[in-house]
């Protein structure tokens, strides 16, 4: 597995045997909570219903109490460092992986297949809560805000809680239709547009922090998060990486105003931007023709063909010289895990498209900061970026945009 330096450090996962590179990493942060194997064995009539492992332990998390605690971004919009920090080290070869999208298309299910989890084994509830029956009946989401974990591999996974969620909204609103979340610096939002930006400035933040950002939608013929990510891609202009020197240095409080921002950018080099990872999910038996998937592909590198995230450096082997060229932007495509049985030996299954995006992503390799970073460093920084995402005149402009759009009520 080829992990993604945190700066110009080299990669050294290839040095783990054979035999351990099928084991999952242990988890660092909290250990899962133990469960009786019972719990996770009963059949049809081994009292109280027929429901599976992943039934059984999602219900069972449900019913435990939250780890919200070590969350990097709070309920209230507000990160927190101190939770997260004592388990990161000085180390400067991991890979920061986030994931985004939508409510119940699967986020934290890929995220647990990327940290190694199997959900097969007894005794272990998963490192991410997924979405249980009785969460669905109650119209809830099971993340807030972001939830990271690490791995012994020095992969740092952030799950985040869901886009566009009419459960969030619905905490997050006032009787007189204000919102309860202070988005941006000023006055107080109409709570719908302070959802809206909620979306954009978690996409903004993950793409300045991550070095890969999963982005999640169900099925083919939902593009909100193509245009989501269109509009992160937009408006990230002066955000830099979390490598910045005028973020490392402790006795610079103030960060400056956004032109400042942009001239160190240019010292450093051209604007970061996290590689995206668009992953469909739950298709049905129509939508994985590979003729159809080919078009579907095509398609997505057409509308991101003039962003940041369709170029990415690579060496010219001629001269030496490094050059931005258009490269292909990765897709996967995971089919619903109630059809899979129909789909016949010609289509990929559920699990082999899991397995398949697992491989894939932590065999990439992303673009580096710019420069040398400690996993620690990272956190202190990240929350200073998200300062500076809060306070970006450029999604503050867009703000205004909107409500001058007459999309939101004032």
């Amino acid at each position: 597995m080829a992990a993604i330096g945190g700066g110009s450090g080299s990669s050294n996962a290839n040095a783990s045997s054979s035999a351990s590179s099928h084991q999952a990493p242990k988890i660092l942060l909290a250990k899962p909570a133990l469960v009786t194997a019972a719990k996770y064995n009963r059949g049809p009539g081994g009292g109280g219903g027929g429901g599976g492992p992943d039934d059984a332990s999602s219900s069972l998390r449900s019913r435990l109490p939250s780890i919200g605690f070590l969350n990097l971004l709070s309920d209230s919009w507000d990160f927190h460092t101190d939770r997260f920090l004592p388990f990161l080290t000085d180390n400067t070869d991991f890979t920061v992986i986030g994931v985004i999208g939508p409510a119940g298309v699967g986020k934290s299910t890929i995220m647990n297949e990327i940290y190694g989890f199997d959900a097969t084994s007894p005794g272990m509830l998963p490192p991410f809560p997924i979405e249980s029956m009785e969460t669905k009946a109650m119209s809830r989401h099971c993340t807030v805000g972001i939830e990271p974990r690490i791995t012994s591999e020095r992969i740092i996974l952030l799950d985040t809680q869901p886009v566009y969620s009419p459960s969030i909204l619905s905490e997050m609103i006032r009787p007189d239709g204000s919102s309860t979340i202070s988005v941006l610096s000023g006055e107080p939002l109409p709570a719908e547009l302070a959802h809206e930006l909620m979306s954009i400035q978690l996409g903004v933040l993950l793409t300045s922090i991550c070095h890969i950002v999963l982005v999640v939608s169900e099925g083919v013929h939902d593009n909100n998060m193509w245009r989501l990510m269109a509009t992160v891609d937009l408006l990230k202009h002066s955000i830099p990486d979390p490598s910045s020197l005028s973020l490392s240095h402790p006795q610079s409080s103030n960060l400056g105003s956004d032109k400042e921002m942009k001239d160190k950018i240019q010292e450093v080099g051209e604007e970061y931007m996290a590689s995206p990872v668009f992953v469909h999910t739950k298709l049905h038996e129509q939508d994985v023709a590979p003729h159809y998937l080919v078009q579907l592909k095509k398609g997505l590198n057409q509308y991101f063909s003039s962003t940041s995230f369709n170029k990415q450096k690579h060496q010219n082997t001629d001269d030496g010289d490094s050059a931005s060229a258009a490269a292909p932007i990765k897709s996967f495509f995971i089919a619903s895990k109630t059809n899979t049985d129909s789909l016949g030996t010609q289509h990929e299954s559920y699990h082999s498209s899991l397995w398949n995006l697992r491989d894939q992503v932590l065999s990439m390799r992303g673009p580096s900061f710019s420069r040398t970073v400690s996993e620690r460093d990272w956190l202190k920084n990240s929350g200073k970026i998200w300062e500076l995402v809060k306070n970006s005149s450029t999604i503050s402009d867009y703000c205004k945009t909107l409500q001058n759009s007459g999309l939101f009520r004032r």
